[in-house]
């Protein structure tokens, strides 16, 4: 989010990842194909097998282009489209709005889970501050196409970012799910999710969140959720134990649980699996439990950030003794660099 808006460089969100390989860790620079849980092993993309004591099931969600009809075509060749989502999009998105001299700026969020929540509309917020602070608000459309009914799901961050909507002048349109995007026309079509009505929008500045998914591998494998939302690993929401198979644990974006898919959550998640593990190894039931804390550090503006942290049950679980519903200049200096620092230096080294 930092990047696309430029607030941030891009250089430094990119490191090589045999730097944080522990030391007396095999790792096997291969895909993993097939989970075969009945045997204990992982099949290879190469056909080779590997068999496990106990397995962690974490790779992640895949993001899923081409679910919209025209994304791909406007991400490279319109230079008004663009997405956060990856790592050479983010720097496109920051030239667009460089390029932006006014117009309908067009902001999206997917039926779909995502990772980051909140991402869809931290650029939103930051967009507009940009174009106020650059003498372009009066002659700009900011709008949001959400597949929600409400800006945030949590009720207290709800409540707080509603109004302030309004105050920015910042135009929701809750129930609608972008399906495609025609670039020769500059008009993005939406489904509304309640009625099945479709709306065509003009834009001048389009930033999509793209529709994503699970893995392959977890969608085909004996993991997998056969209820909506199909395809994600079933695990115990609490202990991180997969439903049917006891050393097996799932954990991350690709696991079905009630609460936000952050790297906060991960960080959560991991000591628990770790201890858990390690009990069912020794023959004892899993004890520790997930309380489904997760983090979202909503950017209002440049300079201010509502950290919205919560668990499951959508109960507020704030780490700062302050009223985490205020947008605050602290919490941006907490996100643009304290957390760098926690993730490379502590978080990926499982020291923190």
């Amino acid at each position: 989010t930092l990047v696309g808006a430029g607030a941030a460089e891009a250089a430094p969100t990119e490191k090589d990842e045999a730097d944080f390989i522990p030391n007396g860790v095999t790792w096997i620079q291969e895909y993993a194909e097939e989970l075969k849980p009945a045997d204990n092993t992982v099949v290879l993309k190469s056909g080779e097998t590997v068999t496990y004591d106990a397995l962690v099931v974490a790779p992640g969600l895949v993001i899923e282009w081409d679910m919209i009809e025209g994304l791909t075509d406007a991400l490279e060749n319109d230079p008004r489209v663009s997405t956060n989502y990856d790592f050479n999009y983010a720097q496109k998105t920051w030239k667009a709005m460089q390029a932006f001299k006014g117009g309908n700026a067009i902001f999206t969020h997917p039926a779909t889970p995502i990772k980051c929540g909140g991402a869809p509309q931290k650029i939103m917020y930051l967009f507009e501050d940009y174009a106020r602070k650059n003498g372009l608000r009066d002659k700009t459309e900011v709008c949001a196409y959400f597949q929600g009914g409400g800006i945030f799901g949590i009720k207290e961050f709800g409540d707080a970012l509603t109004p302030m909507l309004k105050e920015r002048d910042i135009h929701f349109n809750g129930r609608y799910d972008l399906i495609k995007i025609d670039r020769a026309s500059s008009t993005a079509t939406f489904q509304n999710l309640d009625d099945g009505s479709q709306k065509e929008v003009q834009y001048d500045f389009l930033h999509v969140t793209p529709k994503q998914g699970p893995p392959a591998v977890v969608k085909n494998s004996p993991f997998a959720t056969t209820e909506a939302p199909f395809g994600w690993m079933k695990v115990d929401p609490f202990t991180l134990q997969s439903s049917d198979f006891p050393n097996v644990f799932g954990l991350g974006d690709s696991a079905h649980l009630p609460t936000a898919k952050t790297g906060a959550a991960v960080r959560k998640q991991a000591p628990v699996v770790v201890a858990n593990i390690l009990a069912v190894l020794s023959g004892e039931a899993p004890t520790k439990s997930y309380d489904g804390y997760t983090s979202c550090p909503l950017v209002t503006n440049y300079g201010k950030i509502m950290m919205a942290e919560f668990g499951y049950d959508d109960k507020l679980m704030p780490s700062f003794p302050l009223d985490p519903t205020k947008p605050r200049w602290s919490m941006w200096l907490v996100k643009k660099f304290v957390l760098p620092i926690l993730y490379w230096k502590f978080m990926l080294r499982g020291k923190a």
